[in-house]
């Protein structure tokens, strides 16, 4: 079987509602979203998506993915999709780094092999079962009671866990915000505070030592030697997130005792066979782990919650679903969607969501 064609599609995808993060700083309305089709001249067809969330959130964009996918998709025409992992040394030779750019073929070539051993991602990630996946809700920066408002509306869809997001530089409002959440948590709920690296270490450890709240507080400051730093003066449990763009991030992590879990994200590491291989080294040193992409619509969280529902349950944190956030939907209300606070990835062979063609349009690069 060879790849024969890559059409490349580009759509913008609104936000429902604003939204704000970091202590505020970062505002969002619209992502840019890249969806790549992958034919083969076997018949059989693969959908992949790169979707970041902004251009400020990570060092990605969405014009640099196609910009990067006009070098890469002239290399895999003739190339066999069903062993990701040597598209993937050939993506990685011919253009290195960029990981944000690749995700979308690495994904696609995941659900060209799952139709071809009809079996869905989740079984060839090493899943016995199409397991439910919890899942959590995300709660955009404003005043306490507004964060608060917002959890008991995601607790009225059935979500049970939640990441609220604070930092800043008002050290009193902060504090304010985690003592008000974790007083007012539904029975039951359990929450994350994501600072989303807005702090700086000073004010990490004068906040985290002010709190009652011993829940997880995910990325506090903007480098991994920053987080390890707080991780050895607070009482909270530590999760990273944005500075572990790849492999020796994750080691680096674990040798320094940074963290006791981690943001596994295929799209932020170059797609499903990167992000088995940190998956994997997050199960064998005990981390637990929050399995979901960087953004995007349900195509995109279906190939993640593939990866997060072949986790090992103990091992495995709720994710979130980005397209929960979104004003409109190009996979018509396939994949994984909300079952009240849980979801279950389909038992389809491979990805198990196809892109609505009227919605794409046509595309906007074709390599043959």
């Amino acid at each position: 079987m060879k790849i024969t064609r890559v059409l490349v599609y580009q759509i913008d995808l609104p936000l429902t509602h604003p939204y704000w993060l970091s202590g505020g700083r970062l505002k969002f309305e619209t992502l840019d979203a890249t969806f790549v089709q992958v034919e083969t001249d076997a018949g059989l067809i693969g959908w992949g998506e790169g979707t970041p969330w902004g251009h400020t959130y990570l060092p990605a964009h969405g014009p640099g993915i196609r910009a990067g996918l006009s070098i890469l998709a002239p290399h895999l025409i003739g190339v066999d999709p069903r062993s990701p992992e040597a598209v993937m040394q050939i993506m990685d030779l011919q253009l290195p780094g960029h990981p944000y750019v690749k995700s979308a073929i690495d994904v696609a070539c995941w659900d060209i092999l799952g139709q071809f051993a009809n079996m869905p991602i989740w079984q060839l990630l090493g899943g016995d079962a199409p397991n439910e996946v919890l899942i959590n809700s995300s709660i955009s920066t404003g005043t306490p009671e507004d964060m608060l408002a917002l959890i008991l509306a995601a607790a009225d869809k059935g979500y049970t866990v939640h990441s609220a997001k604070v930092g800043g530089t008002d050290v009193g409002l902060d504090i304010e915000r985690i003592d008000m959440i974790s007083a007012s948590l539904p029975k039951g709920h359990k929450v994350t505070f994501d600072v989303n690296r807005a702090w700086q270490p000073a004010v990490a450890i004068e906040v985290l030592n002010s709190v009652k709240a011993r829940d997880w507080v995910e990325q506090p400051c903007q480098t991994l030697d920053q987080c390890a730093h707080v991780a050895a003066r607070v009482s909270n449990p530590i999760m990273l997130d944005e500075c572990m763009s790849d492999f020796n991030d994750h080691l680096e992590a674990w040798k320094s005792s940074a963290c006791e879990g981690v943001k596994v994200k295929p799209n932020r590491l170059g797609g499903l066979t990167k992000a088995r291989q940190v998956r994997d080294f997050g199960v064998a040193v005990g981390w637990q782990m929050h399995i979901e992409d960087v953004g995007g619509s349900a195509l995109a969280d279906t190939a993640a919650l593939h990866l997060a529902a072949s986790t090992p349950a103990p091992n495995r944190l709720a994710s979130w679903l980005s397209h929960d956030h979104l004003s409109v939907d190009p996979v018509s209300g396939q994949g994984v969607r909300n079952l009240g606070g849980h979801v279950v990835p389909p038992s389809l062979p491979g990805l198990g969501v196809t892109p609505d063609p009227d919605m794409l349009g046509a595309p906007v690069a074709v390599y043959s």
